[in-house]
């Protein structure tokens, strides 16, 4: 089994690029994951990487390998996922993203109860509002919250998310009430944004008597966690667009009120993501249908108690 680990350890240092990477990702030290990497080349007789004090690259040696050793280890997950599902008796473990917001709030809460159900899975829950890269960080399945464009990997949708624009009383009695997205531009509302590395030109994209329409807003303040949004927004610092059950609390308190109601924004959509192959694996597909239903439920509830 050790060839095994050694053929998973370089696919992972290839995807990621970095011998650390690839050692925090398979749970180990950036030592071990060089001496997986040595032991490897060793047997082979070459070079499967060109290092430096501040590079790594693989050789041509090392992305021919990379190919075959890919196939390898999907071959292997395959047989052991197949062995899983006529024994019914699921194992292993489950790397799994999500939005800093869904995670908490849809996600974390039930991986214990899943645990208890299913004691021989174990789950690795990554929780960002970055972009991320289901192959590049070797995930099973990844929640995403919004519009997907082109994928490559296997989408499933799991519930349509209205949103809404919102904004504590003290903005609106020190700025005004903003009617429409041309009131947010032309009154240069401060508008909370969401940014990360990568991210494209921030835009919000609201529904008008024409159709859809992106309105270019800007604001003082923007971070890459969508809750801190919502605080500043509590705060009275800003508006801030946000699906209706990140906020469905505070709205039915008062603490945060709709604002440009006449162009509310376009509704968001939440999915999951997974690699076609995964989706094999009973694992990953009982852990999306758990964690699927109960993300409904409580996307149901949070907009029947905003409604009653």
């Amino acid at each position: 089994m050790s060839y095994v680990n050694n053929i998973r350890m370089f696919v992972r240092v290839f995807e990621l690029g970095s011998m650390s990477a690839a050692a925090r990702d398979q749970r180990t030290s950036p030592a071990v994951a060089s001496a997986r990497i040595s032991e490897l080349e060793k047997h082979l007789g070459v070079r499967l990487f060109s290092r430096t004090t501040r590079s790594l690259q693989p050789t041509e040696n090392g992305r021919i390998f990379y190919e075959g050793a890919r196939k390898v280890l999907e071959a292997i997950d395959d047989a052991e996922a197949a062995v899983m599902d006529v024994t019914q008796n699921p194992r292993g473990t489950i790397f799994v993203s999500a939005p800093l917001g869904v995670g908490r709030r849809f996600i974390a809460p039930h991986v214990p109860a899943f645990k208890d159900l299913y004691p021989q899975i174990d789950v690795r829950l990554r929780l960002s509002d970055r972009v991320i890269d289901v192959t590049a960080e070797g995930l099973d399945v990844a929640f995403h919250l919004g519009v997907l464009e082109d994928s490559t990997l296997k989408v499933r949708l799991i519930a349509d998310c209205p949103r809404v624009l919102c904004a504590a009383p003290a903005y609106i009695a020190r700025r005004g009430m903003p009617v429409d997205g041309a009131a947010l531009v032309g009154d240069k509302h401060d508008c909370l944004n969401l940014r990360f590395p990568g991210a494209k030109e921030f835009q919000w994209t609201l529904q008008t008597a024409e159709g859809p329409r992106r309105f270019e807003i800007g604001g003082p303040f923007e971070s890459d966690d969508g809750d801190v949004l919502t605080g500043w927004a509590l705060d009275g610092r800003g508006i801030v667009m946000k699906p209706i059950f990140e906020v469905a609390q505070h709205l039915r308190s008062g603490a945060l009120v709709p604002v440009a109601v006449a162009t509310p924004p376009v509704p968001t959509q939440l999915s999951s993501l997974s690699q076609h192959r995964r989706l094999k694996d009973p694992k990953v597909k009982l852990f999306t249908e758990f964690m699927a239903g109960h993300i409904r439920d409580a996307i149901r509830r949070a907009g029947e108690e905003l409604a009653g």
